[in-house]
């Protein structure tokens, strides 16, 4: 018998040995889902090391000052020149930010599994 269509992005998990009726609905699991999963514990990590790593911390709130900074950029109706220089150099600023904390998220999940 040939497996029915999957729809987007659902796996059949396929070992029938863990999984009698592999092409049961009750087994499909679906990419969105894998992927929530992982944003929920990525998020996770990230609370908790906002609980408990200082440098995490101020990486976020200079990443949530940044933030703000270029939302009032934006919200003028024309930039200058000077203000269109400041916009770049505050989102290399950011994502640099954003860049170091990833590093210490990937770092600590590392360390979380191993």
């Amino acid at each position: 018998m040939a497996p029915a269509a999957l729809q987007n992005d659902e796996v059949i998990v396929t070992h029938r040995a863990s999984f009698p009726n592999a092409t049961d609905s009750a087994w499909l699991l679906t990419g969105r889902n894998c992927h929530h999963m992982e944003l929920n514990a990525k998020e996770q990590l990230r609370a908790h090391l906002m609980e408990t790593n200082a440098e995490f911390r101020q990486l976020s709130a200079q990443h949530l000052d940044l933030s703000a900074k270029l939302e009032a950029l934006e919200a003028l109706p024309h930039l200058t020149e000077q203000e269109q220089l400041e916009e770049v150099r505050l989102k290399k600023l950011k994502l640099r930010l954003k860049d170091k904390m990833e590093a210490i998220v990937a770092q600590n999940r590392t360390h979380q599994f191993a």
